[in-house]
């Protein structure tokens, strides 16, 4: 097997928004933007500020590599996206951890963090990028379907929710050898928002 490549730090943009490598500067953005209680449904944290330095701290030690979503039309920042579980020496790594503000859920945002996100992971030659989402969040897993991402399964009673509750988790993936049909398709989908 070929070795892979570092997934970064680096910025990652696209037409709509950027990637960039979270560090001290974007935290009041974060904060600002993390502040609808909405957003943490379905994620497995008490509250985003309280997460936050964890995540830092997990980025530095090279555990986790948390992106924030930029804007690019007005420079604002609008969530936030994650390499987890980085396997290097399986060419395995999970994106999640992600949000966005209300304003742009169902917009070219996601599609293209997913497309930028991807096209990193493949192009540092990693065989397989996985996600997992709440079996609750029906509009994760309506997102991962439509991208192209092929549901494995679901572990019950995965992890324990804030919320009060046992997840069940649901599991997706992309192989590299699927990568170019489904980078065709997200191109063109992006192309209709342009």
């Amino acid at each position: 097997m070929t070795p892979v490549a570092p997934l970064g730090p680096r910025t990652l943009t696209g037409r709509f928004i950027a990637l960039e490598t979270l560090d001290e500067r974007h935290r009041e953005g974060l904060l600002a933007a993390a502040a609808d209680p909405q957003t943490w449904t379905y994620i497995p944290v008490e509250s985003f500020e309280t997460r936050l330095p964890w995540m830092m701290a997990e980025n530095q030690a090279g555990r986790l590599m948390t992106f924030v979503v930029r804007r690019l039309a007005d420079g604002a920042i609008i969530g936030s996206s994650s390499y987890l579980n980085i396997a290097p020496h399986d060419a395995r790594v999970e994106i999640g951890f992600t949000w966005y503000t209300a304003e742009v859920r169902g917009s070219a945002v996601n599609p293209e963090a997913k497309y930028l996100l991807l096209g990193n992971a493949f192009a540092a030659r990693y065989n397989r990028v996985e996600f997992k989402t709440d079996a609750k969040n029906a509009r994760s897993r309506a997102a991962l379907i439509k991208l192209g991402a092929r549901e494995e399964g679901t572990l019950r009673g995965h992890m324990w929710m804030p919320q009060g509750y046992f997840r069940d988790s649901v599991y997706f993936s992309i192989l590299a050898a699927e990568w170019p049909d489904i980078r065709s398709k997200l191109e063109q989908r992006l192309s209709a928002y342009a």
